[in-house]
């Protein structure tokens, strides 16, 4: 159960889109769920306790389709979209109609590089951006009073849990080699959720063990590597 009280901060990875599934994408921001996300999304909805104070999703469409049950299900609960979208590093590498597998070896130079800086063309973002929304999120979010749900992304996810834990904000080349071994070994299933608890007047702690797999019990559909953006 995702447990609605308090001023907890619920962030909730959206559910299988159509990129996860192999399938060919129109860009970062465009994949839409597929069946098995729309269902995962459902049971999301399910698993809130009560209302949030807020529900807030990323602009990408499978964030906010994720955060859809959720909406009318509480649909007196304020709506909100923040820059949690996923970490789009690719740029111009991220063609129309591109599958993840066809992404991968420009994915794998990226972080061959260890660049924080480097910029694809396009509208790529730098780890250093992605680092420092994280962040932003973070400040915003310490200000609010109650529950909040957060419609969001994997590899946000673990750049949020990521600097909280080494409180790392300006990332060198050994550092990025080290959050990329971070996305490795951490899992974080479409349709899971993280908690963050206040841990202070103005920031919050991730709360061990409280990554809970929402979706569907079987394996997902090609996820490839975890450095891959959703």
């Amino acid at each position: 159960m995702i447990e609605m009280t308090g001023a907890r901060v619920w962030m909730i990875r959206h559910g299988q889109s159509e990129s996860n599934a192999g399938l060919p994408t129109n860009g970062p921001g465009a994949a839409p769920l597929t069946a098995r996300g729309r269902a995962e999304a459902a049971r999301v909805a399910a698993a809130l306790t009560g209302p949030p104070a807020l529900v807030v999703a990323s602009p990408f469409v499978r964030a906010r389709q994720t955060a859809l049950p959720t909406r009318e299900r509480f649909p007196d609960v304020p709506y909100e979209e923040w820059p949690v979208q996923e970490f789009t590093y690719l740029g111009r590498l991220h063609g129309p109609q591109t599958t993840n597998a066809q992404r991968r070896p420009f994915a794998e130079a990226y972080w061959d590089r260890a660049d924080p800086r480097h910029v694809e063309g396009g509208d790529g973002e730098s780890f250093q951006g992605l680092i420092d929304r994280a962040r932003a999120f973070l400040d915003r979010a310490a200000g609010l009073p109650g529950p909040v749900a957060v419609f969001t992304h994997g590899l946000f996810m673990k750049a949020v849990t990521w600097t909280l834990t080494t409180g790392i904000t300006e990332p060198d080349a050994a550092a990025m080699r080290a959050f990329r071994r971070h996305i490795d070994v951490t899992v974080v299933p479409n349709g899971s959720a993280i908690e963050l608890r206040p841990h202070g007047p103005d920031t919050f702690g991730p709360v061990a063990g409280a990554t809970g797999h929402l979706g569907a019990a079987e394996p997902e559909q090609d996820p490839g590597r975890p450095v891959f953006a959703d």
